[in-house]
């Protein structure tokens, strides 16, 4: 069998196959001895289990063959090949397996008048054929039965190898969108800077090179450690901190123990950029910018607070391409399992709390996402 081997059940195993037959037959021929010594009758042990298992030994010996060199057509034979191939073979494999049985116990049936080969043969034919026919049908339906269990799990890695992909796409296409977006809004400010500070301009362009360098370096790696977020951050940070010198001040806390956490590459950025355009930027001194990383329970919680305005004036409460991209990325990697709130604390200071299951790995390079479909 060629196809599905790797979801071929552990039990199709020559030896635990044959075993587990032989099991059955002596589980049979204990029931049926209990059952004569009931009864009155009085039969030598050794041989009553001695034929039943060898049956059943025989039985699973042949039902396996027949699992190994016709299991796929078997799995796909159709009514017309069921009738013309599989019941003549069904006869044919029981009748054979009653002429080995004949041929290897020549003292039975006991207590009967001594009778040649083929009318020992005869008789057994005519008293069990039915049963050993149904046996191989059981077989039949076993074999029929795991083509449809390795139809299913081909199906369902199939779509479970399809949803992955889909969703490696789908966060691909939001990185895109979101690199672009950073990179032009950081140029802009570069750009309003060369007018009034070249210095400074000079300094956050050296910054944005060593922030392209960071996000070269990570590739296509969706979820990164919180150490190499946070240091994207600071550096992030230094960048803004060129722009709005003297006006803000800008805190970042995290506990050791949660460096070494994953979470979605570039989660940070678009969060500070967001509170800096619509909050820090509105103010004219004494801004706050404060980014925290904590445990709770099996959870990790990273809070970015800002001073500003509040959240009232914005229109419609819509939330910006950044913001869009962080909640779609969060659902694509955790599903349910993560939470992403804006909150106004007061009229003058928002607060973005994102909730993630805590998760450490020593291979981030490797992490897929965990959700195939939003």
């Amino acid at each position: 069998m060629r196809t599905g081997r790797q979801n071929i059940p552990a039990f199709m195993n020559p030896a635990i196959f044959i075993a587990s037959s032989v099991l059955v037959g002596i589980l049979f021929a204990f029931q049926e001895w209990i059952s004569l010594r009931h009864m009155g009758y009085h039969m030598a042990a050794p041989i009553f289990f001695e034929s039943w298992g060898f049956q059943f030994l025989v039985w699973g010996a042949m039902c396996w063959l027949l699992w190994r060199f016709l299991g796929t057509w078997i799995q796909r034979a159709t009514a017309a090949t069921i009738l013309t191939v599989f019941l003549p073979l069904s006869i044919l494999t029981s009748v054979a397996q009653q002429m080995l049985f004949v041929f290897i116990f020549r003292n039975l049936p006991l207590n009967h008048a001594e009778m040649s080969y083929w009318q020992r043969l005869s008789m057994y034919v005519y008293a069990e054929l039915l049963d050993n026919m149904l046996i191989f049908w059981c077989a039949f339906l076993l074999f029929r039965g795991i083509g449809y269990y390795q139809r299913y799990r081909e199906q369902e890695q199939a779509k479970s190898e399809l949803e992955i992909q889909l969703a490696n796409a789908q966060l691909a296409a939001l990185r895109m969108q979101l690199n672009p977006h950073f990179l032009f809004n950081t140029m802009n400010s570069i750009s309003s800077l060369m007018r009034s500070d070249v210095e400074a301009a000079d300094t956050m362009l050296e910054q944005l090179s060593c922030l392209l360098r960071l996000s070269l370096e990570r590739g296509e790696s969706q979820l990164v450690s919180l150490r190499e977020e946070l240091d994207f951050i600071e550096l992030y940070l230094g960048m803004q901190g060129q722009r709005y010198a003297g006006r803000v001040i800008q805190t970042v806390c995290c506990d050791p123990e949660l460096y070494d956490t994953l979470v979605p590459s570039m989660l940070l950025q678009p969060i500070v950029e967001n509170a800096y355009v619509h909050g820090i930027s509105k103010t004219e001194a004494d801004g706050v910018l404060a980014v925290e990383a904590r445990r709770d329970g099996d959870q990790l919680r990273i809070g970015v607070r800002n001073s500003g305005i509040g959240l009232k004036p914005r229109s419609n409460g819509r939330r910006g391409v950044g913001l869009r991209n962080i909640e779609s990325r969060l659902k694509l990697h955790y599903g349910r399992d993560a939470t992403f709130e804006i909150a106004e604390l007061d009229q003058t200071t928002v607060k973005v709390t994102i909730v993630l299951p805590l998760q450490y790995s020593t291979e981030v390079e490797t992490t897929l996402t965990r959700f195939g479909t939003p």
